[in-house]
Order: C-alpha cells, then sequence, then structure tokens
C-alpha cells in the first residue's frame, strides 16, 4: 500500500521529529551539537522557514518548524540531515546512514495548541531526567522563551507574542504557563500520536478544517490538559 502524502500547509506550524537509526546516538559532543544547530540556521536561511521551538537530546530532535512554501519543510530537513550525516561520517570514520526512516511530523494549530506543543518538546530534558531545572539545559529554546538568552535563529511564534506586552511579561507568562497547563498525560500523548501518523494537533475544528483542504479523514484524539505533578522548575 502505497504511503499517505505528509501533511504540509503553508502558514502553520509543523512539529517534526529526526530520530537516531535504531535509537542510536546522534550527538556525541557538544561541538557536534554546535554544528548541527549552525547546518539549522543555513536550512531555514536556504527555505525561508520560521522556527519556533526545537529540542536537542541524545538520540533524536525536536523541531517546530513553519515552512514558506509546500516544499519547504521537506528541503529543510534534508539539507539539514545530509550536511550533517556527512559531518558525523567524516569526523568518526563511519560510513552508511544516521537517521531513522523519514522525518516524523504533525501540522499543529495556531492557538493553545502551539504553546502545548513548545512546550512538549521543551519539557524533553525534564522527563528523560537529564535536568532538574530546565534552564539548565542549553540545548533547547526553552532558555531563549523564558531566561532571555538569545537564540538568533529562533523566530516568536504569534501565541507566544500574544502572552505580553514587553518581553518580560511574555517570559514570565510562558513560565507560568508552563507551570499550571504543562503538556503532559492525555495532551502529550495526542501531540506525540500525531507526530508519530502524521496528524494534526488542533481542535475538533481545526481538524475537520484540514481534514476537508487534504481530502482525507484525521483521527481526534480527546483533549486534555492535566497539570505536570512534578515542578520542572526546581532549583
Amino acid at each position: 500500500m502505497p504511503r499517505q502524502a505528509r501533511i504540509v500547509v503553508v502558514g502553520y506550524p509543523h512539529h517534526v521529529i529526526l530520530r537516531g537509526n535504531n535509537k542510536s546516538f546522534i550527538f556525541y559532543s557538544d561541538e557536534d551539537r554546535h554544528f548541527f544547530i549552525e547546518c539549522l540556521k543555513d536550512a531555514k536561511e536556504k527555505t525561508k522557514s520560521k522556527i519556533y521551538a526545537y529540542c536537542l537530546m541524545t538520540n533524536h530532535v525536536h523541531l517546530l518548524v513553519e515552512p514558506s512554501s509546500k516544499d519547504g519543510l521537506g528541503k529543510l530537513v534534508q539539507s539539514l540531515g545530509r550536511r550533517y550525516v556527512q559531518y558525523i561520517n567524516r569526523k568518526y570514520n563511519r560510513t552508511g546512514t544516521l537517521w531513522e526512516g523519514r522525518y516524523k511530523s504533525s501540522l499543529v494549530s495556531k492557538d493553545e495548541y502551539l504553546i502545548a506543543c513548545s512546550m512538549y518538546i521543551e519539557l524533553n530534558p525534564f522527563r528523560a531526567k537529564l535536568v532538574k531545572n530546565l534552564k539548565d539545559y542549553r540545548w533547547s529554546s526553552f532558555r531563549h522563551r523564558t531566561e532571555g538568552r538569545s537564540d538568533s535563529f529562533i523566530d516568536l511564534d504569534p501565541v507566544y507574542l500574544g502572552l505580553g506586552d514587553t518581553e518580560k511579561e511574555r517570559r514570565f507568562n510562558y513560565k507560568r504557563w508552563f507551570l499550571t497547563n504543562g503538556s503532559a498525560d492525555k495532551e502529550s500523548n495526542l501531540i506525540r500520536t500525531a507526530t508519530q501518523k502524521g496528524g494534526v494537533v488542533g481542535s475538533k475544528d481545526f481538524i475537520d478544517k484540514i481534514s476537508k483542504s487534504v481530502d482525507r479523514d484525521l483521527i481526534l484524539k480527546p483533549r486534555g490538559r492535566p497539570k505536570i505533578h512534578s515542578d520542572p522548575f526546581l532549583d
């Protein structure tokens, strides 16, 4: 059976996951992570995309990308992936693939679900118990949004910008939203399932709208936003 076409809609963010083949590491040092970010910056510029959030883990990467063209998402991932593989193979004297098949992606609506998806991405190091305090993790967009530590390639999405009139107010409200509405349980499952299956993260009305535009039935999982029981800002 032929695989379904990936859902890509210009003007909306897409949650992208790149995984190492067979769950293998894709980063072995901070130098590797720095080079990956340089590749990401170049790919963003070439495709004129926007990047709202990211997180680099040991064997996978999360990105929240808004493409400027129908093929922009694929071109960004292709440019990023190829250049980084060449670097890794050359540096570590290896050959062959680095990535696990096709990248995973989901379309995300521009409302509270966009904030929830950003949180889901940025909570990864806390869930994996790499840090007790998210501001201690260097390789995500979290510190850019909450601590004012600039990542020059990160764009501020319209929902985040709506959290306040000043940078300080937006940082405070984003952190507060994180603590009171953190992406967990049912909502995490919704985001995870949609991305694994190439679906849509959003309200029923939004999913129905996209279903009609792509002429495809899209399953909506129950929505829920229970509070996180642990505090990702522990000192």
